[in-house]
């Protein structure tokens, strides 16, 4: 301590005598590179400042897998990152602002590693132009859903549908239009 405040390296231990946190604190504030602990594993490493994460990060699964990687700001994800799935396999990558999946191009990917959309979002949903994995649809969205000129694909490349959706819905630009189901 130092004024009445932790200053210094610092190891804080739960009542159970299990790790919690280790890292720097100046004027009582976590400042530097820091680690969390959650039941004894490791659940966060990075960079924080006035007690916050800020900078370069990585949260983490029980497992020990990397959850999510990249840069935060005032405690939140901000900026460049990429999430996993607990498998490992990539599940996101793109720009993040407060926490969410943002404005600019994003890929998402599923549990495989397969690319499953690559495209715009905007306040953490897709909007604007995109397509989804092996080209089964190409168009644009509008806060989350279908929206616009679309062109849809069957599992064999064969074009199976060209024309508009409105609100998510096939739209003939009267009516909405039934989808055929297979």
């Amino acid at each position: 301590y130092l004024n009445g405040k932790r200053t210094g390296k610092v190891k804080e231990y739960n009542y159970y005598g299990e790790l919690v946190f280790e890292g720097k604190f100046i004027n009582g504030e976590i400042n530097g590179k820091g680690r969390e602990y959650y039941n004894g594993k490791l659940e966060f490493e990075g960079e924080y400042l006035n007690g916050l994460r800020n900078g370069k990060g990585k949260e983490y699964y029980s497992n020990g897998e990397v959850k999510f990687e990249g840069e935060y700001l005032n405690g939140k994800k901000n900026g460049k990152g990429k999430e996993y799935y607990s498998n490992g396999e990539v599940k996101f990558e793109g720009i993040y602002l407060k926490g969410k999946r943002w404005n600019g191009k994003g890929k998402k990917y599923n549990i495989f590693g397969k690319l499953s959309f690559e495209g715009q979002y905007l306040n953490g949903k897709r909007n604007g132009k995109g397509k989804d994995g092996k080209l089964k649809f190409e168009g644009g969205y509008l806060k989350g859903k279908r929206n616009g000129k679309i062109k849809e694909y069957y599992s064999n490349g064969e074009l199976e549908f060209e024309g508009e959706y409105l609100k998510g819905e096939r739209w003939n630009g009267k009516q909405y239009i039934q989808r055929r189901q297979n």
